[in-house]
């Protein structure tokens, strides 16, 4: 995927996450808008890595957003491309996160 594309991918995660955390737990989203609305962008290897760590972040109750096919010509509508965690506590989001490397 071309850098641009990243770029646009992690953006929307990001502002979809804002999004749902504001509607769904405004404590959380106004401590994390007024720390300075942290972000960290990782990677994993592959797409069967990326499902499990959305699986992981689910299961442990974290806001979970996806992002789906953005792109021109790099991925389909239906291919998972991203993954957004949080806005959530950082010792929260370790567990799940804390063994990648940033991108």
């Amino acid at each position: 995927m071309a850098l641009g594309n990243i770029a646009t991918v992690v953006a929307h995660g990001a502002v979809l996450g804002a999004e749902k955390s504001r509607l769904t737990d405004f404590a959380t989203f106004s401590r994390w808008l007024e720390s300075g609305q942290a972000k960290v962008i990782l990677k994993v290897q592959s797409l069967e890595d990326l499902v499990a760590l959305r699986q992981t972040a689910e299961d442990l109750s974290l806001l979970v957003v996806t992002v789906e096919g953005i792109g021109p010509m790099q991925a389909t509508m239906d291919t998972l491309t991203c993954i957004c965690i949080g806005p959530a506590r950082s010792i929260l989001v370790d567990k799940v996160t804390s063994h990648l490397k940033l991108l």
